[in-house]
């Protein structure tokens, strides 16, 4: 049964990459594939605040793959900058999509709108399933499934959002429905599960608890709402929302490896003491600690460095820079790492007292 189900997953990752790289007829956009590329011209260009750049500009020779004109040549104009900051450079085989120019002339030309990307999307998705499958075999399935679901799930949540309904108080709803789900899926119905799934929520809607006072207590004074200014619905609950979602991750990851340590430890020394079993589980949360807190800071703050680097590069003061693009992610970070720690000690008493308790009962039996 398992070989089967993983030669037709096979087949149908394999259909996926040969559909996307044959389905230029299902697009009404016209398609272009690239056949030759030549530059025709290159030029140093400086801005108001001495920044240089180089700019290039392509003559694109394609076939057009789509509609009446298929097969048909044409001739595209590229321009594109050493910085890469909103342009492209496009290559040989590259396949795009353009708007035709209404011309009497014997060669078709057009205007490129943007570059055909399904195929290496698909391309990294198929590789990302056959890594998580070919390493945690049924597990890697199962969580390949919980993803899934919980893209799904997380699209009905924007299209609520868009509806008008309270984004918070969504998020705190899916949070639920995430946690219940997945560690089920992945871990299975049993003791050590459950002891996760009340350690992850616990710790998610305590940190969140702690972050909303924070926030209520200071006036929320240095947190700087700039990039949700087109919002319509107040910047404060996206972003707790934004904090809720964002922590359950890091905190469900550290509860389900406690959980998991603790369950194991007692599965091969039944008789170990409580103590020992504490003493242990503590261990294995300050090792873990350390790593998490560092992989939230890293996560959150890296996205911010292209506009960072963007404030800095024009002129602006570096305090100013930072406190611009850094306050959210910062606080993201921070809030992230204090579920982390209240997690550690919230899943070991939680998993100690339920095995201790498990232990118990079926020694009363025997």
């Amino acid at each position: 049964m398992k070989k089967s189900l993983y030669i037709l997953l096979g087949i149908c990752c394999l259909f996926l990459l040969v559909f996307v790289n044959n389905n230029y007829n299902f697009y009404k956009e016209t398609i272009v594939k690239i056949t030759a590329v030549k530059l025709i011209k290159e030029e140093t260009a400086t801005d108001y605040y001495g920044n240089k750049d180089i700019l290039y500009t392509q003559l694109l020779t394609g076939k057009i793959l789509n509609g009446t004109l298929k097969s048909k040549s044409i001739e595209l104009r590229n321009q594109y900058s050493y910085s890469g900051a909103a342009d492209n450079q496009y290559k040989k085989g590259d396949a795009l999509f353009i708007s035709l120019d209404d011309n009497t002339k014997a060669t078709l030309t057009g205007t490129i709108k943007g570059l055909k990307r399904d195929s290496y999307i698909v391309l990294m998705a198929v590789l990302f399933t056959v890594f998580i499958i070919a390493v945690g075999k049924k597990k890697g399935l199962f969580s390949l499934l919980s993803l899934t679901f919980n893209v799904i799930l997380f699209s009905l949540v924007m299209d609520l959002y868009l509806r008008g309904i309270n984004l918070l108080l969504v998020c705190s709803i899916v949070v639920i429905v995430f946690t219940v789900f997945s560690l089920i899926l992945v871990g299975g119905y049993n003791q050590k599960t459950f002891t996760a799934i009340i350690s992850t929520l616990s710790g998610t809607f305590l940190t969140l608890i702690i972050a909303y006072i924070v926030m209520k207590l200071t006036n929320e004074k240095g947190v700087r709402y700039e990039e949700m200014q087109f919002l319509t619905h107040p910047p404060h609950e996206i972003f707790m929302a934004e904090i809720l979602v964002g922590c359950l991750g890091a905190v469900m990851d550290v509860c389900i490896t406690i959980s998991s340590s603790i369950y194991e430890l007692c599965e091969k020394k039944p008789d170990i003491s409580r103590k020992a079993l504490m003493d242990s589980g503590m261990e294995i949360g300050k090792d873990i600690m350390g790593t998490m807190t560092n992989v939230l800071f890293f996560a959150y703050v890296s996205g911010a460095i292209p506009m960072l680097l963007v404030y800095l590069k024009n002129g602006f003061q570096t305090g100013y820079s930072f406190n611009m693009n850094l306050s959210l992610e910062l606080i993201r970070a921070l809030t992230g790492s204090i579920g982390i720690v209240l997690a550690i000690p919230l899943s070991l008493y939680t998993s100690v007292f339920m095995q201790h308790r498990h232990l118990k009962k079926r020694e009363q039996v025997s």
